[in-house]
């Protein structure tokens, strides 16, 4: 039995179309081994408790590692982390177009990456939120570091229209088309979309695709059957073997893992 608390909120208008959402968290009761998934997001957390522990990173070069606060870019394997009984935090939601804009980096040199915040800034950042005492005050912390931080440095128009267009479909637009509507070769596309967000447009697609079931999944029960077709892709098979490609394993071991008490009734 665990107690657990999410508080959600969206930044400060200034900063809405740089970051989707702050969460924070307090989990007490789980010691497991969690999932990081490929999602649209680049994320940062900050924990507020022990530090993070990473043991298996989505690139196979790096070692894993403790950050007290880490900041994870576009990836297309799994990140593990290992939860302790007590786990407090904040967790943030950044689009890859505001990486340059809140970082000072390109959102490509973070691919497949975790990072310690600690090297790119904003300084003190963890201290600061570990001082405030509610999270209305964190919140409003995140708000005025962010705000402070941002840069006047940003993707071309070419490709934010890209990625906007990858987004808005879920993944589902093809990258000719994509290419055509940018007015590019998709060879040109191709390049300039993986040196300025990390990925390739078809990367980019994949992990959308597969973001869309995992939030199908966690919404409501379905069959895999139907979840492959409604999320764009070939059938079962192929919804399976990007899963574990994706993901690090099964779509039916993913349930049994994070949404046991689907599991228990009996997995899609």
């Amino acid at each position: 039995m665990s107690d657990v608390e999410w508080v959600i909120r969206e930044p400060h208008p200034e900063l809405r179309p740089l970051i989707t959402r702050y969460i924070g968290y307090r989990r007490h009761g789980v010691l497991s081994t969690h999932r990081g998934l490929p999602s649209r997001h680049v994320t940062l957390v900050i924990s507020l408790a022990e530090p993070i522990r990473f043991t298996g990173m989505p690139r196979p070069d790096q070692s894993p590692g403790r950050y007290a606060a880490a900041l994870g870019g576009l990836h297309t394997a799994p990140a593990l982390i290992d939860q302790d009984v007590v786990q407090s935090g904040v967790h943030v939601e950044i689009d890859p177009l505001g990486v340059p804009v809140l970082f000072g980096v390109p959102a490509a040199e973070l691919s497949g990456l975790v990072v310690d915040l600690a090297e790119l800034g904003p300084k003190n950042l963890t201290e600061r939120l570990a001082e405030a005492p509610t999270w209305a005050d964190r919140f409003a912390v995140l708000d005025r570091t962010f705000r402070a931080t941002l840069a006047d440095r940003a993707p071309s128009p070419e490709v934010t229209w890209a990625w906007r267009r990858l987004t808005g479909t879920g993944g589902l637009i093809r990258v000719e088309a994509l290419a055509n509507e940018v007015g590019w070769s998709r060879r040109h596309l191709a390049e300039r979309f993986r040196r300025e967000l990390g990925l390739a447009p078809k990367q980019a697609a994949r992990v959308l695709r597969f973001e869309r079931a995992v939030t199908r999944l966690r919404q409501r029960r379905t069959d895999l059957a139907t979840l492959a077709a409604d999320c764009g892709f070939y059938d079962q098979a192929h919804l399976s073997n990007e899963w574990r490609a994706l993901a690090g394993c099964s779509p039916r071991t993913w349930i049994a893992e994070e949404l046991p008490f689907r599991a228990h009734r009996g997995a899609p």
